[in-house]
Formats: C-alpha cells, structure tokens, sequence
C-alpha cells in the first residue's frame, strides 16, 4: 500500500444517488481513501477557468463502504485544480458539448501538472461507439452513417443489425432490427435525427445470450476476469442498466488477443481506466467515460481492481515528479 499522501480529486455525477454496492467510482474512493489519500468531490458544474486557471468548487470528502450513509463531505471551498495530484473524470454520458467543455478545463489542469484520468483529450478522441473502427479486425461488420438508405441496405445484407446513438450509455436507445420490422422507419429517423446525426450500426451477434463481456483494462493491463452481462429475458441487451445480470467468467484467448490488438493505442493515449464490450469473438464498444463492472468483479474473484488503478497512478506521479 503507497504512503504518499496524494490530493485526488473525482468529477461524477451527483454521489448521493449511485448506487453503493456496484459502483465503480465509490470503490476507486475506498481505495484511495485506503491509502491516506485526501479526497476532492466535483460535479461538471463545479468546473470552471479563470484566466486559463481550471479552478472549481469542491468539497473535502470521506467514504464509506455502506448501503446507507456512504459518504460525508466539508464545507464547500473554491481551489485551483493544480494543487491536486490526480483527477478521476467519472462523469457518465451523456457525450455532450458540456461534457467536452470540462474535458477542456481539465486540460488545463493537466498542463499545470496534475494527473487526469482518463486524459481529456483521449476523452474527446476516443468515442466509445466510433473507437471500435480503429480496431476492424477485432468487430463485427459496423457501419457508422446518417444515411437511412445506407442503414436499410446494412439490415439487408445481414438480415438482422443493432443500431444505436453514439453519445449514450447503458443501452438507452439501442435497438434491434429485423428486415420485417414494422418500426424500422420511426427507429431510423429517431436514432439519426431524420438523417442530421450520426448512429452505429453493427451485425446482430446471437452469442448475445450468453453475454455482453466487459473486460477491464488497467493501463492497458486486462482484468484476468470479465462480467458476461446476461440479458434479462424478453431483453435483446445485456447492460445492467437494462435489466440484465452478471456472471464473471475467465478471459478467452479471443479475449486476450482483442485486449493485446487494442492496449497499445490506449496507452499511447493516456487511457488508464478502460472498459472493452465484448460479445461472442468481437468487440463492439470501447469504454473510456466511466467503465463500471469493478465491485461486481471484486466480490466474485476476491479482487482489488481500483487498488490496482490506484497503485498506478501512484507510480506515475513518482514518474512525474523524477521527471
């Protein structure tokens, strides 16, 4: 365990309505907090620049593992983001102008010094939909377009697609079609905004059913375990968010090699936290905004996932400061 006495700060969505036993930020909060570490809460709207400083208003906060009455936070006092030593960007999706706007005021923070994670401009470059075109070899057949014709003729040559928005989380408007779907048209013009806005299709994957993986990668390092998040029944999608239910299984070798193709870009893009979304043989999201399956993964195998994030940003602080 670090006997460094590191300032962490968390920009996520409001602490008081998440969800204690399967949230991923709480456990990275435990784990820092485990190690002396003092803690900074933020929400986005805490954010802000003064003359090219990022600043915010943040509390002091403690933790604890706990149904009820998990955290406790001080006063409310305005810092400058340069004093911390680290920040966990764990604001969930929406991917939205404001959400990249405080990716901008982290920025400046990481210029004065501080660890963002994950970096701000990996935040904004690597959308979880569209990142996935990177790595071809490791998808399915995908297609990203605002065409209705282009989509139609997808779900005419694989008979069967998924389609979805590319700003969203959790399965909020992903949908299945068939080619005798009688809502194809209302789907299509919803999800592309009457062909303005940009959404993913990709080959329906039957091996669905036996699970939609997530595979954690710590600075590019898999978790030996994935949560196959099963879909509840009558359900075509496995987020838990959805309804579905996880079971850990152990990591193919299809696994390892999709995690082996992609590790080397997000670490070259300062990605330390990621969540791959593996079903069947094939990627289909790559998970940079808030990556959960941690606490679920934790109890299942006697893990210490956000212990193990912890102790690298540790050693890259060390780096930082020798440098």
């Amino acid at each position: 365990m670090s006997q460094e006495n590191l300032k962490i700060g968390v920009v996520m969505d409001p602490i008081g309505s998440i969800k204690p036993a399967k949230d991923t930020t709480l456990a990275m909060l435990l784990a820092a907090q485990a190690r002396g570490w003092r803690l900074y809460y933020f929400e986005t709207q805490d954010l802000y620049l003064r003359d090219g400083e990022a600043r915010a208003r943040g509390r002091i906060l403690s933790v604890r593992d706990s149904p009820q009455d998990w955290f406790h936070w001080e006063t409310p006092q305005d810092i400058a983001l340069a004093s911390l030593d680290a920040v966990l960007m764990r604001k969930d999706p929406p991917f939205d102008m404001e959400y990249i706007y405080s990716t901008y005021i982290l920025e400046r923070a990481e210029e004065a010094g501080v660890l963002v994670v994950n970096r701000p401009q990996a935040l904004r470059d690597a959308n979880e939909k569209a990142y996935t075109a990177w790595f071809p070899q490791c998808c399915p057949p995908t297609l990203m377009t605002r065409s209705l014709s282009r989509i139609r003729a997808f779900l005419a040559e694989h008979h069967k697609i998924v389609v979805k928005p590319l700003e969203g989380m959790g399965g909020t408007l992903v949908f299945v079609l068939a080619e005798a779907d009688p809502n194809i048209s209302v789907v299509l013009e919803t999800l592309t905004g009457h062909g303005t806005q940009l959404a993913v299709a990709q080959k329906y994957l039957p091996e669905i059913s036996e699970g939609d993986k997530r595979i954690l990668l710590i600075d590019g390092e898999p978790v030996p375990y994935a949560l196959a998040r099963i879909p509840a029944p009558g359900e075509s999608r496995g987020n838990l968010a959805a309804g579905g239910h996880g079971v850990g299984v152990p990591l193919s070798a299809r696994d390892r090699w999709i995690c082996q193709q992609v590790a080397p870009a997000l670490k070259r893009k300062g990605l330390l936290f990621v969540g791959l979304d593996v079903i069947g043989e094939h990627l289909t999201e790559i998970n940079v905004t808030s990556p959960t399956c941690a606490r679920e993964l934790d109890k299942l195998y006697g893990l210490d996932i956000a212990g193990q994030l912890m102790d690298v940003i540790a050693s890259k602080r060390r780096a930082k400061i020798r440098t």
